[in-house]
């Protein structure tokens, strides 16, 4: 491999010759090789946001020469595009603030904003990565940003309309299956009757609540940092650039983003990423409660519940012929495990703010697009090849309802809970049904029992 020299205040290093970034770049990837994790493209992108957009603003406040800024912008834009996505490489694991993030976006952009006016990549001039591209800000209070927006751009076009889909299918199934009377169950056993309708009815509230939770946490997540620079006090910026370039990304996203009301506490806590990643894991604990029901539900085919019927999308072993696995719900699982873990994560870097600022924005920026990256797939997996195909099995449902214990239930407003307990107890130690062993009693007229029975399994029961 070839290589230029480059420099900063430390001295000369050696860079890849067709590399973009410079020599603070080339130190963070050999001081922090740590993993294999990068920061997705989503969030590069929200960097390179905040990048075209001060240059711009710093050109209009004549701070920045205007072919320099235009250079920038062009350079952003083709980051914005994706073309630059290889030079981005500086692990997760780095030094808290992100600064070598931020510097490796500086000089990718200062590298190609220089190509673009000498046809010499890299370099300090006439682009300056500190001096123009990151001029007015700080790491402390770009990679802030760059969070947040990167986070709320990811709930806008992914997260939202996953969550969506997956609400609409699940209210059109509790539609479709209102009239499939079945079992309940509690403590895992057998309880009084409910529809099936009313089941999925609860799981598409579970998610309708997240949306609405998802919708409050926003609110927070869209107060900026830009503009409080190295510790909050705004430092070597304009007085007009924070709010002016906010005002910009506003547009060109289409978010309601503001300006933070009080910069020390936007750099020095992450209080909005531990309450946006609070509600993705309550997100994910609904999924686990859905995901298992469906699964459960749809255990057999013949020796399960089988109240209901999922997609069959893949052969489910190497070794046994014919088995088909719940691979979506179970894929849901894992994802929700993924989340919650993701959050305690997140908890604790959210506990890294040291006088004027968070040392685990990193780990924090990672892991909460991975949570509303991961559950946005989820849902829409979940929607489009699970609960889309789901069929409710009305005879197991009815045969399942009418074996129950739980109806003597339906006996107790003429007999009495004692009368009805020992009901249930001779139907299970006879193994016969509540109606068989109530006729064979003489509890009540028989007539009556088939009534009482009738009107609790076909619905008229008022429980």
């Amino acid at each position: 491999m070839k290589y230029r020299i480059e420099q900063d205040s430390m001295g000369e290093v050696q860079v890849p010759e067709d590399a973009y970034y410079g020599a603070q770049t080339q130190r963070a990837r050999e001081n922090f090789s740590i993993s294999s994790l990068r920061f997705p493209s989503c969030f590069m992108k929200a960097m390179a946001l905040i990048k075209k957009h001060a240059a711009q603003v710093n050109s209009e406040l004549g701070l920045l020469d205007v072919r320099l800024a235009q250079a920038i912008t062009t350079a952003a834009e083709e980051v914005l595009a994706g073309k630059f996505d290889a030079q981005f490489v500086v692990d997760v694991f780095q030094t808290g603030s992100g600064t070598s993030t931020n510097m490796n976006v500086n000089e990718v952009i200062a590298g190609r904003a220089n190509e673009l006016l000498t046809g010499k990549r890299g370099g300090k001039s006439p682009v300056h990565p500190n001096d123009h591209v990151n001029l007015g800000q700080s790491s402390n209070d770009v990679i802030p940003s760059a969070m947040h927006v990167a986070a709320l751009l990811e709930i806008q076009d992914q997260l939202r309309p996953s969550l969506e889909r997956l609400h609409k299918e699940l209210k059109e199934k509790s539609e479709a299956f209102r009239d499939i009377r079945k079992i309940a169950r509690t403590h895992l056993q057998d309880a009084v009757p409910i529809t099936l309708g009313q089941e999925f009815g609860g799981y598409a509230r579970q998610v309708e609540l997240g949306l609405e939770r998802l919708r409050d946490a926003k609110k927070r997540l869209s107060e900026l940092a830009l503009g409080g620079t190295a510790v909050g006090n705004g430092l070597n910026t304009h007085p007009e650039f924070a709010s002016r370039v906010i005002w910009a990304i506003s547009k060109e996203t289409g978010l309601d983003l503001r300006e933070a009301q009080d910069h020390f506490a936007a750099q020095a806590a992450q209080d909005a990423v531990v309450e946006t990643s609070g509600t993705l894991k309550t997100m994910a604990v609904s999924f686990i409660k859905i995901a298992n029901d469906i699964r459960w539900l749809a255990s057999g085919p013949r020796c399960g519940l089988g109240e209901i019927k999922i997609p069959s999308l893949q052969p489910g072993s190497s070794i046994m012929p014919g088995k088909v696995n719940p691979v979506i719900p179970e894929m849901v699982l894992q994802v929700s495990a993924q989340v919650i873990g993701n959050d305690a994560a997140i908890t604790l870097g959210g506990q890294a703010g040291n006088f004027e600022l968070n040392v685990m924005l990193p780990l924090l920026a990672y892991n909460l697009l991975q949570s509303i990256q991961c559950l946005a797939a989820a849902a829409r997996a979940l929607a489009e090849k699970c609960v889309r195909g789901i069929e409710g099995n009305r005879e197991k449902c009815s045969s399942n309802l009418e074996q129950s214990l739980a109806l003597a239930t339906a006996f107790v407003p003429a007999i009495g809970y004692d009368r009805a307990a020992a009901l249930a107890k001779e139907a299970y130690e006879k193994g016969k049904t509540v109606r068989e062993v109530a006729v064979e009693k003489g509890l009540l007229p028989e007539k009556e029992i088939h009534a009482i029975l009738n009107r609790i399994i076909k619905g008229d029961d008022g429980l």
